[in-house]
């Protein structure tokens, strides 16, 4: 599935060639266009770093430890802004730079690790499976389930009890 591009190659192109052919400002660009003087500024400096080829909308990326913690070195070592460290390395957007950041100041190396993406598994297929066996259950193993469900019964009779208590307490104090 491909990301929505909000603005196309041919307008980004347009805005640039305002800007660095003819002269005008970002913000005069911006305010011609609609749009945030950022955005401007972020295409140039894409464009002349990478030519034609850094307007193009890119893919999701997964970037190693390693180069989050160059990128993140750069930034402290050269004074880098956000959008010049993402320009210098080739990020599309410097939010992912500030939660590198973040995440490395609240977690260490260990932040910057790749996270598993996607609906955990459940956690309760594994009893599932140990239950759907095809041998009887021992008379031993039997008494264990019954005792197991006599102590949920057991514990829910027990907070039915403390919900009617309670209810009871709750009509006296409002009569």
């Amino acid at each position: 599935m491909e990301r929505k591009v909000k603005y196309d190659y041919t307008f980004k192109l347009e805005c640039i060639k305002l800007v660095l052919e003819k002269r005008y400002s970002c913000n005069y660009v911006s305010n011609q266009k609609g749009l945030n003087e950022s955005n401007i500024r972020k295409w140039v400096g894409f464009y002349r770093q990478y030519g034609d080829i850094g307007l193009l909308p890119r893919k999701n990326q997964s970037y190693s430890v390693n180069f989050k913690v160059e990128v993140l070195k750069a930034v402290y070592k050269d004074f880098l802004s956000l959008r010049d460290a993402s320009i210098r390395f080739n990020i599309p957007d410097a939010g992912i730079i500030v939660k590198w950041k973040k995440d490395f100041a609240n977690f260490g190396l260990v932040g910057l690790q790749p996270k598993t993406r996607g609906k955990p598994g459940s956690m309760n297929e594994n009893k599932r499976k140990k239950r759907k066996s095809d041998k009887p259950l021992t008379r031993e193993e039997e008494l264990l389930l019954e005792i197991e469900a006599l102590r949920c019964e057991n514990e829910l009779l027990k907070k039915l009890q403390a919900l009617i208590q309670a209810e009871e307490k709750a009509k006296k104090r409002k009569s």
